[in-house]
């Protein structure tokens, strides 16, 4: 038995026990019908024979592959050529093949959307914004004769503005690849906000947008409402698509908690692994607010995000398993692209997710380490469902007790003889 063993195996864990959060479902049905009406009635113009770059970006979006393949139909309805430009910046290693295996996990290939993928890092300067920053896109883009921005619209884990994520980051940052969005950041994220906006208007003033395409999802992460802009309306109306998202984000039950463990993080989650505006935790100083976890731990790497852990600074310990899934370089790329140095922080590494909730209770402070309040979720991308100790529960406000209904019986922590936490079917899988 190692020392670590020692320490940690006689260490008791609290029961837990099954509480659904509840939040308003606003899921949008017939998605391929109402977003090819709204292409249809904006009047868009593409001209037969045209090649119409159409943005994918590295995010896990709801409906991703749908609403790429219904902008790809409505392109050729019109006797235009799609082809997908992937814009994610520096993600995928910053290299063309990875860039095309992160749209794989992400369900978009060139079979299932009939179009092809021009996956490439090369860019073509097309201007300089007035804060001085050379302004870059991607070159595949560039040759096409228009682009169609596609993105989802919500707030950002590293900056406040009346733009974050969405059409206009993904203008700066996504098309413009590594070395775009390595200029972008490189004046900071206390400067993030502006610099988006002063990159973004030369890109939206200098290329032939035909449109934009943005979503936004409800607290269960489903695709909730999707608008079609035109070229001179995406920065204008951006702001207020984000007003409507962030009125639709999740929340956890609880201001505060002894432990927070979360099934996976990833890429496709969040660009920060989890979404830090719900976990309290941030990678740079310019950004604060959300709930107060004493001891964040996370279990596990989404297959999605292809390895990159980018991010998990945020997290105090980590299990084995996820340590396994990460390629270091991989994060490195990322986190040196965006100049948040705290990404690339290393959690405490224990080999079982037992051990790593068993550190989190030790670390608690709490001379009964039964009493711990602890929280357990799948991930911020999916918060409808989790499971708290008695402690946790308690812990409750009563201003959100209504937004919370235990299901069943207290229960001990259940763990397969490798250790391994069996809660949620969705994870890990």
């Amino acid at each position: 038995m190692s020392q670590i063993s020692q320490i940690l195996d006689p260490i008791e864990l609290p029961d837990i026990v099954k509480v659904r959060q509840k939040f308003e479902h606003r899921e949008l049905e017939n998605v391929r019908e109402v977003l090819m009406a709204k292409l249809e009635e904006r009047g868009l113009d593409i001209q037969p024979g045209q090649r119409i770059a159409i943005t994918c970006g590295s995010r896990g979006v709801d409906k991703y592959p749908l609403l790429i393949r219904t902008a790809c139909d409505f392109v050729r309805s019109r006797g235009g050529q799609p082809v997908l430009i992937p814009a994610m910046g520096s993600h995928g290693g910053a290299t063309a093949e990875g860039q095309r295996e992160v749209l794989h996990h992400n369900g978009i290939t060139e079979e299932a959307m009939d179009a092809p993928i021009l996956s490439s890092m090369e860019v073509v300067q097309i201007g300089t914004s007035d804060r001085g920053l050379p302004v870059y896109v991607d070159k595949n883009a560039y040759e096409c004769d228009g682009i169609i921005l596609l993105n989802r619209v919500k707030c950002h884990t590293a900056f406040r503005g009346a733009i974050e994520s969405g059409l206009t980051k993904m203008t700066a940052i996504g098309l413009a690849k590594q070395k775009g969005a390595e200029m972008t950041h490189i004046l900071g994220f206390e400067n993030m906000a502006q610099n988006i906006i002063s990159v973004g208007k030369v890109t939206l003033s200098t290329l032939n947008i035909v449109c934009g395409i943005a979503s936004i999802e409800d607290a269960f992460g489903h695709l909730s409402e999707v608008f079609v802009l035109k070229q001179d309306e995406i920065m204008e109306q951006e702001p207020e698509i984000l007003k409507r998202a962030n009125a639709l984000m999740p929340r956890f039950a609880v201001d505060e908690s002894d432990v927070l463990v979360m099934m996976e993080m990833g890429k496709d989650v969040s660009g920060s692994g989890l979404d830090s505006n719900l976990i309290g935790r941030y990678n740079v100083p310019f950004v604060s607010g959300g709930p107060n976890f004493r001891c964040l731990c996370v279990l596990d790497l989404t297959d999605a995000s292809d390895h990159n852990a980018n991010g998990m600074g945020q997290a105090d310990i980590a299990s084995r398993r996820f340590f396994d899934k990460m390629n270091v370089e991989l994060g490195y790329v990322n986190c040196l692209t965006s100049t948040a140095i705290n990404s690339g922080k290393m959690p405490m590494i224990l080999d079982t997710d037992k051990q790593v909730i068993q550190a989190a209770v030790k670390f608690s402070g709490k001379p009964d380490r039964k009493k711990a309040s602890v929280v357990i979720g799948i991930s911020t991308h999916e918060m409808g469902e989790v499971y708290m100790s008695q402690a946790a529960l308690d812990l409750v406000p009563d201003h959100l007790k209504s937004m919370i209904e235990v299901e069943g019986d207290f229960m001990p922590m259940p763990f397969d003889e490798n250790g391994d936490l069996l809660l949620f079917k969705q994870a890990n899988q």
